[in-house]
């Protein structure tokens, strides 16, 4: 490590000595391995609203993609999900398990199952009336939730009791049921209620979703009037779908170390600090960092990567993006922001932090969608500096891969980040990126090593590390050894995976 230029917020001035780093994955060795305290029989319900290879809406996608995948060396895991009509469309010939009775205001519903290409079991409640419809898993294109989603992720989280139940699927019982996020968080609490002891996991991606509704809704959720209380899930007199996971499920994650730390605080807690304080002081919240899979790894790595081949490769990807944004080419550095444009992201931070872009010979690419004034305010930037800044309102992934290919720095200015994927993508394209000392974005980016952190959220703030980025851009030898040391870094789910493994076998035998 001692080899490697690091350019702090301390420290900005640069110094050049030391080696260039070579693309080894030497950077942040893990621990010596511990056998696997789970074995193949060990049967595992991974429970979500979004998945990656139907439908998604963000990061909670792309790891129920990855993560079921990876644990399937360690246990026989299975995935639920709602037959979306995204869902029903990849499958449209699927065994139907069970058909399961009304419960409550919870309508009728059967157990779909599938094998994906590569083998992973896939179970679908199949309720029509529920989930056949265009949209998001959560709202209409265009934005907003629909209406009925407390019935919609109440039916989800029944239907993974009734699974944990036997009820369900005869011939198929899970040991361990690992649920996601609001919509599946009443899973814990149905569980409980229905005298069930088979342990819960609850991975909380982001906790200012909460799943929040009146009261009323008890009775046609099919929830006991004794769990609206203070040690149940009541919140501030609504229920709390989300609460109901902490307050039931045997273990609680979230997807950063920093972010399980700052969730047991009032700044970061949303209400729920107190509860989660407790629970970790109980030893039962711990903080994973996310992993992203292997495809993610650029094709300038590799045993005959050197330094004039990736600038040649980065330089081709730049040419290309300016190109297709309609900007000049230049040899100046390419800043881009890859996100929602919403306020959590802090987008109005890069707008403010634009000008020292532009002022010191860099352009800006933006894409991505979100709150119309923050889009609006992007496109008048863009108008405004049509040869350095271009928007693209939209998202495509292949195009977003392209601008991680192409850029120098990464614009992450988040107010709060639980885990985030974009800054591990950057690192492994050689695009460092440029974030607020929050969540996991404390735990993934090294400061003045494979990116840069600040620790003012404000428009100064951000400005001052865009401005010691140019600084390293400037000095070749230093932005190089930054690039290099970036690219070198592990993000995968191995690691990850083996601590998921030690919860499930701790909540198995507690």
């Amino acid at each position: 490590m001692a080899d490697v230029l690091k350019i702090t917020e301390a420290n900005a001035g640069l110094s050049t000595s030391g080696h260039a780093l070579h693309y080894a994955p030497a950077v942040q060795d893990d621990p010596p391995e511990e056998p696997s305290p789970i074995t193949a029989a060990t049967r595992l319900l991974f429970v979500t609203s979004e998945m990656g290879d139907f439908i998604k809406a963000g990061g909670l996608g792309e790891v129920s993609t990855a993560l079921p995948r990876q644990l399937r060396s360690f246990c026989d895991i299975r995935v639920l999900l709602p037959g979306f009509r995204q869902v029903r469309a990849a499958k449209p010939a699927m065994d139907i398990v069970k058909q399961m009775p009304r419960t409550a205001g919870l309508p009728p519903w059967s157990l779909g199952r599938f094998n994906t290409a590569d083998g992973l079991t896939i179970y679908a409640v199949l309720c029509d009336e529920l989930y056949d419809r265009e949209g998001s898993p959560y709202g209409p294109f265009g934005g907003g939730d629909f209406l009925d989603n407390d019935i919609r992720f109440a039916r989800l989280s029944l239907a993974a009791a009734e699974i944990a139940a036997g009820e369900a699927d005869p011939n198929w019982k899970p040991d361990v049921v690992h649920v996601n996020d609001w919509p599946s968080s009443l899973a814990p609490g149905y569980i409980r209620w229905k005298g069930l002891k088979t342990p819960t996991i609850l991975t909380i991606h982001n906790l200012a979703y909460q799943g929040l509704y009146h009261p009323s809704r008890l009775a046609p959720l099919g929830i006991p009037e004794r769990a609206f209380a203070v040690d149940g899930i009541e919140f501030h007199g609504q229920l709390s779908f989300l609460k109901a996971g902490i307050y039931y499920g045997s273990h609680v994650t979230t997807v950063s170390e920093t972010y399980a730390r700052e969730i047991t605080r009032a700044e970061h807690g949303c209400g729920l600090d107190g509860l989660l304080k407790l629970r970790m002081d109980q030893g039962r919240l711990t903080g994973i960092v996310n992993g992203i899979d292997d495809s993610w790894i650029s094709p300038a790595h590799g045993e005959k990567a050197c330094a004039s081949a990736l600038r040649r490769w980065k330089r081709g990807h730049a040419d290309s993006i300016r190109k297709s944004f309609h900007l000049p080419e230049s040899r100046g550095p390419l800043f881009a922001i890859i996100s929602r444009l919403v306020h959590q992201k802090g987008v109005d931070l890069s707008i403010e932090a634009a000008q020292t872009i532009v002022a010191n010979g860099g352009q800006l690419v933006v894409t991505g969608r979100g709150e119309r004034r923050l889009e609006e305010e992007i496109q008048r930037l863009a108008r405004q500096n049509p040869r350095a800044i271009a928007a693209r309102i939209g998202f495509d992934d292949a195009e977003a891969r392209r601008i991680f290919a192409a850029s120098d720095f990464l614009l992450m200015p988040s107010r709060f980040e639980p885990c985030g994927l974009s800054q591990m993508y950057a690192q492994r394209f050689g695009t460092l990126p440029i974030a607020y000392r929050t969540g996991g974005l404390v735990d993934t980016i090294e400061d003045g090593l494979s990116g840069f952190l600040f620790s003012s959220l404000s428009g100064a703030g951000l400005t001052g590390a865009v401005t010691r980025a140019l600084q390293a851009f400037r000095t070749k030898k230093a932005f190089r050894r930054m690039r290099e040391h970036a690219m070198a870094k592990r993000f995968d789910w191995h690691h990850p995976c083996h601590r998921y493994a030690h919860v499930y076998a701790r909540a198995l035998h507690t």
